[in-house]
């Protein structure tokens, strides 16, 4: 093509990308081409209202000319406002998510088409931004800067693929809303933990013990502890500099090896993992002052990995959180087969920087490693770092990892409680709560034979047995973890949630407190507060503390389900549903269902009950589905003995449901019925 048919300028490139699309088109292609048209209609109304100009459509994806850059995302927000409303009146399998990348830089206009480094870049912006999210470049930022109402993360150094110029990617934060925190706890403890939640909101009781590691008014208000006056460190996620992103499990597996063991300095405060990584990937200006604010602490550990075959580089550094200034820092270069020892001495260092006074047993805890196979301790930490996902196929990896982490040392105590989390998540999920509460047992009583002073293998035991029913044995594991271990969190969310099993509100709300005082920002500790005021039937409490949480992270689906049971309580049914959908749309799993038959069926909508059922009997085909849910729907209904023949069911395959008889407002019209009292009995909570 001649030059003089080009046109040179300078341009607001928009692309946007249609969120599992091409996984729908296999699944159901007629659905797929229906929402595709459905969304390019609400798309292509709003381009001309900012003069946007629309040059082509990239399959399921738009590119898009406009005049400024401040048009270009003002579009974007308006898009992306449109289909979330939409979204709130549609079932999961019909919601369009889409991610949106703006850059404004140099394109050629020719024969209709642009090209050039302004559409190359915008392009490999987009796929950056979460569904339902806007990236923009910094050229972008410089434009709109103070000009739009909503706040801006610098993401930490994006890789834009084939793209040599220097580029900083920030992501637009819509409608307020706190950046979401990792999505990816990485530990078996904060499943428990959301399972906690579901547990106590009646049918998701059976997810207490599936347990992911994995976050009031005013008897329920979190006093934070004040960092004057006390050694306090938060941890920040260290970057990976690595070439390649599957090292990334390096520099989380920095983090979080350097967490767990400054938490067993005496004398030093630690913020725990979930409130640790709730700031990874931001380095916005002012990030240490926010840290210390909203963590209480006085300073901060930060640091990146790169690895490069198999050489390594770990750079670290303590910052004073009152005035920016580095404390002390330090690069290390060390061989893969080195790490072990780089934790160790990190670890010394700052604890000599922050002048605490060490005796015998915290120096022996900053010296003593898990194992001294560092091939074993690579596979522990990718084992880890694929159960952080949290999925079906995740779990699959990670048990895989940990297996071979065995292989490679068959005494590494802490790969058996890696392997006894994966049950724990499965159970209930994947599997019969029965088999793998037996399974994480096994597991976790191997873990503890090989080193009896391991706080995590005593949690995995003592959540083993509590799901086997077992209370009084799972009360003193657990109690004997915090014994090896005061400042375990986790082990404080699940102890509260034994007690509020049985009826001890004031304990557990109590635990519950302490466990949001070592992780601040943990959300499934904050919704399982919630979850214990509900039980304890302080419904008010409880939707001020769902509030609260959602302040935290407005997209965390537990807190919508929580906020959904309590309206259900107080008697306000659309309320509810309204949130169980929410709770749908984020987290499209069974037991959101599960509440949503329960809703209608106390609203008088049978229909829309039962048309859950035959979704179960799909899904039963292919997949664990728990008899809880069955359970739910008949009591939903008022139909009493269909409801106790599906609990006795439960109590049969060790459903966590069944932890909830005791407390669970929904259980109040089977009281004085002779078999649910002889179920209480079975399952050993009628005392």
């Amino acid at each position: 093509m001649s030059s003089n048919t080009e046109q040179r300028k300078l341009a607001a490139i928009m692309f946007t990308d249609m969120v599992g699309y091409s996984a729908l088109s296999q699944r159901n292609e007629a659905l797929a081409l229906e929402l595709l048209e459905e969304h390019r209609g609400v798309l292509r109304g709003l381009f001309p209202k900012h003069q946007g100009t629309e040059i082509k459509t990239t399959g399921d994806g738009f590119l898009v000319e406009f005049a400024s850059a401040l048009a270009a995302v003002r579009c974007a927000v308006e898009i992306q406002r449109a289909l979330a409303e939409r979204n709130q009146a549609q079932p999961a399998e019909r919601q369009v998510r889409i991610r949106i990348g703006i850059h404004l830089g140099d394109v050629v206009r020719s024969a209709g088409d642009v090209h050039g480094d302004g559409v190359n870049i915008a392009a490999r912006i987009e796929p950056l931004a979460e569904p339902g999210g806007i990236c923009i470049s910094n050229s972008v930022y410089d434009q709109i800067e103070n000009k739009v109402e909503h706040a801006l993360v610098r993401l930490s150094r994006p890789e834009l693929k084939n793209i040599q110029a220097s580029v900083q990617v920030y992501r637009l934060v819509l409608d307020g809303a706190r950046p979401a925190a990792s999505a990816a706890p990485n530990r078996r403890r904060q499943a428990i933990a959301l399972g906690m939640v579901a547990l106590l909101v009646a049918g998701l009781l059976l997810m207490l013990k599936l347990g992911a590691r994995p976050k009031s008014a005013a008897s329920a208000t979190n006093a934070p502890t004040s960092a004057a006056g006390q050694k306090s460190i938060a941890v920040l996620p260290f970057v990976s500099m690595s070439a390649d992103k599957a090292d990334e499990y390096l520099s989380d597996g920095m983090t979080e090896e350097l967490l767990n063991v400054l938490a067993q300095v005496p004398g030093l405060r630690v913020p725990g993992r979930s409130s640790s990584f709730a700031f990874k990937g931001k380095n916005e200006e002012g990030i240490f002052r926010k840290v210390g604010e909203q963590l209480h602490v006085a300073t901060v550990l930060e640091g990146s990995v790169r690895k490069a075959g198999d050489k390594l580089r770990i750079t670290a550094q303590l910052i004073n959180v009152a005035d920016g200034f580095h404390l002390w820092s330090t690069n290390y270069d060390r061989d893969m087969k080195d790490i072990l020892a780089v934790q160790s001495e990190v670890a010394h260092q700052v604890v000599q920087v922050l002048q605490v006074k060490l005796g015998m047993e915290a120096t022996r805890a900053l010296a003593k490693t898990s194992t001294e196979n560092p091939e074993a301790h690579r596979l522990y930490l990718l084992g880890r770092y694929h159960f952080g996902k949290l999925t079906e196929a995740s779990l699959t990896n990670a048990m895989q990892y940990f297996t071979q982490a065995l292989q490679q040392d068959p005494s590494y105590a802490l790969a058996y409680c890696g392997l006894a989390d994966c049950y724990a998540w499965m159970g209930g999920g994947l599997l019969s709560g029965k088999e793998a509460w037996a399974k994480e047992k096994e597991l976790a009583q191997k873990a503890v034979a090989l080193d009896p002073n391991l706080a995590d293998a005593h949690l995995s035991l003592g959540m083993a047995l509590a799901g086997a029913f077992d209370w009084n044995g799972g009360e003193q594991e657990i109690k004997r973890a915090l014994e090896l271990n005061p400042r375990l969190a986790m082990a404080y969310d699940q102890l509260a949630w034994l007690q509020t099993m049985f009826g001890r509100f004031e304990e557990a709300i109590r635990n519950k407190q302490k466990a949001i005082e070592l992780d601040p920002l943990s959300l499934m500790f904050n919704t399982g507060l919630s979850a214990a005021l509900e039980a304890a039937r302080r419904y008010d409490e409880a939707m001020a503390q769902c509030r609260k949480t959602l302040e935290l992270d407005s997209n965390f689906a537990a807190a919508h389900l929580e906020l959904g049971w309590c309206f259900v309580y107080k008697g306000d049914t659309a309320a509810a549903i309204a949130e169980f959908q929410k709770a749908k749309a984020l987290d499209p799993a069974p037991w959101t269902d599960g509440a949503l038959a329960y809703a209608y069926a106390r609203a008088g909508d049978r229909t829309q009950a039962e048309q859950m059922v035959r979704k179960w009997d799909d899904r039963v085909k292919q997949r664990y589905i728990s008899p809880s849910l069955r359970a739910l729907l008949h009591l939903g209904l008022g139909e009493k003995d269909k409801g106790l023949d599906w609990l006795e069911r439960c109590y049969e395959e060790q459903d966590g449901f069944c932890s909830g008889l005791k407390i669970y407002p929904g259980f109040d019209p089977l009281r004085t019925e002779p078999r649910f009292q002889a179920l209480l009995k079975k399952v050993g909570l009628e005392k």
